[in-house]
């Protein structure tokens, strides 16, 4: 997630960009300006890089673990198939 340091910075230029005659709300507006994105980016369903690339690992690791089993099962069906299909005497 972003860390409040972006957000501050983020916060003091958007008011930097405040025309001179308002210089004085400068400080309200920062705040305002904080506010708002911390709301905004707190209603996004971030993760950190960290946690995105564990799941990462976990999602290959499920995926080579199912492909094991696909093997498995169709070893086993045709392991199955040649039995009831083998002659009996």
């Amino acid at each position: 997630m972003i860390n409040a340091q972006s957000v501050d910075d983020l916060a003091k230029r958007l008011a930097a960009l405040v025309p001179p005659g308002l210089q004085q709300a400068r400080e309200d507006m920062t705040s305002t300006f904080r506010s708002a994105l911390q709301a905004g980016l707190r209603n996004l369903d971030l993760v950190t890089r960290e946690e995105f690339d564990v799941q990462r690992c976990v999602l290959l690791r499920t995926r080579e673990k199912i492909e094991q089993l696909e093997q498995q099962l169709y070893a086993l069906e045709r392991a199955i198939s040649g039995v009831e299909s083998a002659p009996r005497h």
